[in-house]
């Protein structure tokens, strides 16, 4: 607990733009989702005919998973807060929809039939008989759809619609519980409080009429202001950086000093980016060197010309008691030692982000272009488990290390693939979940060894020193092995796309520099 208050006040100012976005992105979903939500309700009351179809699609769109309908969005509306609040207006309007048909439905007949007596239009018996005695409902389904809104909204991080999910998710990437906290702690209390206050107001809707009323006056003003700024403002030139990015010590901060620049960021899932790069939803991206999508949307990495970023060679770590006792594993393993450069590893990259070719094939053909066998499958109890990140060439060199072990040993293969982040699938390394998996060198110096200024200087940028520093201190400190590099780095690059690069007539990050300070 000491720990997450220290985060919080060394990080208030972050953490309260957070909270202004979170329920920025909650209150403008929601207001649209009343406005139109109420309507359809009242709709489905009078035309009974298409009453089912109103509420079975607002029923199903409950039923798509949250990160599924953002996914949805992007194509069509690209990255931000209008994607997310479009998905959190569709979420919120079951609730909404249902209780205003509800609401009103249950209005006894007779009542009805009094007020049409009495001689009261239609118009009229809605407004003063069905609609005031229907709303204690009608507002029981805005506050569900609140409280939902508040929680479904820490996923809009993933699409660079900020909110309290970037603390979250750069907590997952990290395995980082106190970042993680920082994130859903103050998320609970925002749903809680919520929760809360529409309780009393429900309690009391009658005599709160009027002073809602002007309250959601007022609301409708700051709404439209936020929309105004968050949605149509966009800055000029913005840069996507994935979360696990904004922490490293290789990471922006540090890039940010190195070149000392400053401009507007992006936190957004980094399979995300590309797309995004691509469409012009953002000006440039913090990606993979060897990413395949570089190639295949025509994109320009920009040269590291000032050399911030260390070596990043691609070798397997495994855990030192595993290579002690399966020497013929290890030596199965490093038979692609060197075998996979830059050039290649971007290639298979590419078959599977571009081509749609799924990882095992990818993985497979290759070791038939090198002559290796590939025909065994094994289907038993794994006697090892082969781990990788939420990174296309880790699900291919997992595939890869699989195929070969079940070709030229006796051992049943598992695998643990697309794990979230570098501490998450390191402490699954140590806590023996997995034997091993595709790391990098410049990782291992600066995230598992957390090296020092002084010693990253020392080393500098040769990559036969970072190697053997990363695989002496790893044994010391974690009983681990990095085994023989495969022949390509996969550094962090700025990458543009290449005519907007060229238009600049940017070639490096110096350059890049030098265009944001004109």
């Amino acid at each position: 607990m000491a720990d997450l208050w220290h985060f919080i006040m060394t990080n208030q100012a972050e953490l309260l733009d957070q909270v202004i976005e979170h329920i920025g992105l909650t209150f403008v979903s929601l207001l649209i989702a009343v406005v139109i939500g109420i309507p359809l309700g009242l709709m489905a009351t009078r035309l009974r005919k298409i009453s089912d179809v109103i509420l079975g699609a607002v029923g199903v769109i409950q039923t798509i998973p949250s990160i599924a309908l953002l996914g949805f969005m992007l194509p069509l509306l690209g990255i931000g807060a209008l994607p997310a609040i479009v998905a959190l207006f569709l979420y919120a309007l079951l609730p909404i929809v249902r209780n205003t048909y509800s609401g009103i439905d249950e209005v006894e007949a007779s009542v009805t039939e009094a007020a049409r007596g009495m001689g009261m239009t239609d118009g009229q018996i809605l407004r003063k008989v069905e609609l005031p005695l229907a709303l204690p409902v009608i507002f029981a389904g805005i506050r569900t759809a609140t409280v939902i809104n508040v929680g479904v909204a820490t996923l809009c991080a993933l699409i660079g619609a900020g909110g309290l999910g970037e603390y979250i998710f750069r907590g997952i990437a990290l395995n980082n519980s106190v970042m993680i906290m920082a994130g859903a702690v103050p998320a609970a209390l925002l749903a809680l409080g919520f929760d809360f206050v529409l309780g009393l107001i429900e309690r009391n809707i009658s005599n709160l009429m009027k002073p809602l009323s002007y309250g959601l006056a007022v609301v409708v003003i700051f709404v439209s202001i936020y929309s105004i700024s968050t949605v149509f403002n966009e800055d000029e030139f913005r840069i996507g950086v994935p979360p696990e990015f904004l922490e490293r010590a290789d990471g922006f901060e540090g890039l940010q000093q190195h070149y000392d620049f400053d401009m507007p960021v992006v936190e957004m899932n980094a399979s995300l980016m590309y797309e995004a790069l691509k469409n012009g939803r953002i000006d440039v991206a913090v990606g993979y060197s060897t990413d395949g999508r570089i190639e295949a949307f025509d994109l320009k990495v920009l040269e590291d010309d000032q050399h911030y970023f260390p070596p990043y060679e691609c070798a397997p770590l495994v855990r030192e008691d595993f290579a002690e006792k399966h020497t013929d594993v290890i030596s199965v393993i490093n038979k692609l030692a060197g075998m996979i450069n830059t050039k290649t590893m971007i290639r298979l990259n590419s078959a599977v982000d571009h081509d749609g070719k799924d990882e095992q094939t990818v993985a497979k053909e290759f070791l038939d272009e090198q002559g290796f066998e590939t025909r065994i499958t094994r289907e038993g109890n794994p006697d090892l488990l082969i781990g990788g990140k939420l990174q296309t060439e880790q699900f291919i060199l997992g595939h890869m290390y699989r195929i070969l072990i079940e070709n030229y040993t006796n051992l049943d293969v598992g695998l643990r693939l697309g794990l979230a982040g570098t501490q998450i699938v390191f402490n699954a390394l140590i806590n023996d979940e997995i034997q091993l998996y595709p790391e990098y060198t410049g990782t291992g110096l600066h995230v598992l060894l957390e090296a020092t200024a002084s010693t990253t200087d020392s080393l500098g940028n040769n990559p036969q020193k970072v190697y053997n520093y990363v695989d002496s201190q790893s044994r010391r400190q974690f009983s681990t092995r990095w085994l023989e590099p495969l022949g390509f780095e996969n550094t962090y690059a700025l990458i543009m796309r290449r005519d907007h690069a060229e238009k600049q007539d940017i070639e490096t990050i110096t350059d890049l520099v030098n265009f944001l300070n004109e």
